[in-house]
């Protein structure tokens, strides 16, 4: 009974809490001295003066709760956001009440049990009216973004107490990896990765492929006019096709505890190459752990492939466990693009590599971290 009694305590006051402002100390104190005049004098205008005073902290108490009454509240945060990096929530309040309006409203998130001040608040809400709010949001860390609720607070309408409403008001968001810049000489070293290999071969793209002379049937918009002027006849530019642009890249999940902070540079680094070789109009292909893509190109691939690498979770070597992995051979791979591995801890054997894979280790991504 007594665990019950607590459980029922502690849900009460998450649902509704109250507690006296400094200026509501002051008053209160005021009135218990007004009560002990009155006792002791007998004077009916202190006793008079005391009604008031209680009539008053009584009035606070009731005027506040109806201000937290009857709120319909609606929250939309945005499918992906970025770490360290701000999105825009918003947040839809209602005033369900049909006589009474709500007002000196102040607006918390609540996460983890705690109260998050976005800078919320409201200073009328009239009977069956709307509040839109729209606020930045920022995560520091990757992976799952739960917010319970709102909580709402009110001082109105003498500033004596702080009287508190929790609304339940679930909000879910994945937090990808934030992308840093790349250093030149890095980014010159991976874009290599990725087209040494490559098989170029002509087709629908941007890049040049060939010049050749113009023939029958051929599209005149393809025509290079330049080397058309220089050499008197019709020059036609062939193009490269981009799917041959690929790259796969694999990330070690094997980090001992010491690790975590090298772990989660390795993973943001991941995300920035999947980033700026999307932009490239590469076609990439990502490994974590048993996870594995296929190779795709576009926002929408992209997308996918850091949500996996907002939920992935580093897996820590023991005595028991293997510290090797095994990259697989991937006959899409052979001859058509480049391979990238991405080692957070040097202690992982990465076997099924080839000549033709690039491999970021430890030293490398201490290297990269320090020279942002």
């Amino acid at each position: 009974m007594l665990l019950s009694l607590r459980t029922m305590v502690r849900r009460l006051t998450r649902r509704r809490s109250t507690r006296f402002t400094s200026e509501g100390i002051h008053f209160l104190l005021f009135t218990c001295a007004i009560g002990i005049a009155a006792i002791n004098t007998g004077n009916n205008l202190f006793y008079l003066l005391l009604a008031m005073m209680l009539s008053i902290i009584l009035l606070s108490g009731i005027v506040a709760e109806y201000c937290l009454r009857q709120l319909e509240f609606h929250r939309c945060l945005p499918d992906m956001l970025f770490a360290n990096e701000p999105g825009t929530a918003t947040l839809m309040v209602k005033n369900r009440k049909s006589r009474w309006p709500s007002f000196s409203l102040r607006l918390f998130d609540v996460s983890d049990g705690r109260d998050v001040d976005r800078g919320l608040a409201i200073g009328q809400l009239l009977p069956g009216a709307g509040r839109l709010l729209s606020y930045p949001i920022v995560c520091a860390k990757r992976g799952w973004l739960h917010l319970e609720g709102v909580r709402v607070a009110t001082a109105f309408p003498f500033g004596l107490f702080l009287k508190k409403a929790y609304y339940p008001v679930k909000g879910v968001a994945c937090v990808a990896p934030a992308i840093k810049s790349l250093s030149d000489g890095m980014l010159r070293d991976f874009v290599t990765a990725g087209q040494e290999s490559s098989a170029h071969r002509k087709g629908s793209g941007s890049d040049l492929y060939n010049l050749r002379l113009y023939q029958a049937g051929d599209d005149s918009r393809a025509i290079h006019w330049v080397s058309t002027a220089r050499t008197s006849k019709l020059i036609v530019r062939e193009t490269e096709a981009e799917d041959q642009r690929r790259v796969a890249l694999y990330l070690s999940l094997l980090a001992p505890d010491t690790h975590d902070t090298l772990f989660e540079d390795a993973v943001a680094l991941t995300a920035s190459l999947l980033h700026d070789f999307t932009a490239r109009g590469y076609r990439v292909k990502l490994t974590v752990g048993s996870f594995q893509s296929s190779f795709g190109q576009g926002e929408i691939h992209l997308l996918d492939l850091l949500r996996v690498l907002a939920l992935c979770e580093r897996c820590v070597p023991s005595a028991h466990s293997s510290s090797q992995q095994t990259v697989s051979q991937d006959s899409e791979i052979d001859g058509s693009g480049g391979r990238i591995i991405i080692k957070p801890w040097d202690g992982a054997v990465i076997s099924g590599l080839d000549d033709t894979a690039f491999i970021i280790n430890e030293e490398m991504l201490i290297g990269a971290s320090h020279g942002r």
